[in-house]
């Protein structure tokens, strides 16, 4: 359920949100989605084919791989990255024209990700989500019963390189017990629109336009 009373900031935050499959991630953010208004995920573009159910514009941009080179080298995109040989990025144009709508989109993206939203746009906020521990990781990959041995000892390195670049984020979310996470990354959320550089229009609104 949504915040009531809730209004917008002037201008909508960038949030960069990374962690490891398996730490929780996908389920702290859409309990954040559902909770805190005016936040909304950010549409990718990639050159893998749709799987079923899938709507272009929706729940990605599908696009060829030429297609999404040109859009690399035209500078469209604020991050880009390879993974198993499929093409992943973010049209920069819509992000920014959120943001000064005064909506706020969230990445969803990896550490080298991050790291190029980090260059590109350093206003950006970055979280990060932590599991209370690797095992906690190698548990939850095996209970989903989706991936063989070889394809889960392989995210398992993969988390263990992303987890040992935590320290280059501005928040961390230890994702032990659930409800403590959700807190945790709502309240980072909230927080960060509550800025006063963000609620200029507060200001205005309660003193009158005048400065003491």
């Amino acid at each position: 359920m949504k915040l009531r009373g809730w209004s917008p900031p002037d201008h909508g935050a960038l949030f960069v949100v990374s962690g490891a499959s398996g730490t929780g991630k996908t389920t702290l953010l859409r309990a954040a989605l559902d909770r805190v208004p005016g936040l909304e995920f950010s549409v990718s573009a990639t050159t893998r084919a749709p799987r079923r159910g899938e709507r272009d514009g929706v729940d990605y941009h599908f696009v060829a791989p030429d297609a999404f080179r040109e859009m690399q080298r035209a500078g469209e995109l604020l991050e880009h990255a390879e993974v198993y040989g499929t093409l992943y990025g973010t049209p920069r144009a819509p992000v920014l024209q959120a943001l000064a709508e005064g909506r706020s989109i969230v990445l969803d993206i990896d550490v080298q990700g991050a790291g190029q939203v980090r260059a590109v746009y350093p206003e950006a906020v970055t979280i990060f989500v932590l599991p209370p521990r690797i095992e906690v990781i190698r548990e939850r990959l095996v209970g989903r019963g989706t991936d063989g041995p070889e394809v889960v000892e392989r995210r398992i390195r993969d988390a263990t390189e992303q987890i040992a670049r935590c320290g280059e984020y501005d928040y961390l979310v230890m994702n032990d017990v659930l409800e403590t996470a959700n807190a945790q990354l709502q309240g980072i959320f909230l927080a960060e629109l509550s800025r006063r550089s963000r609620r200029e229009g507060w200001v205005r609104a309660v003193t009158g336009g005048v400065r003491a």
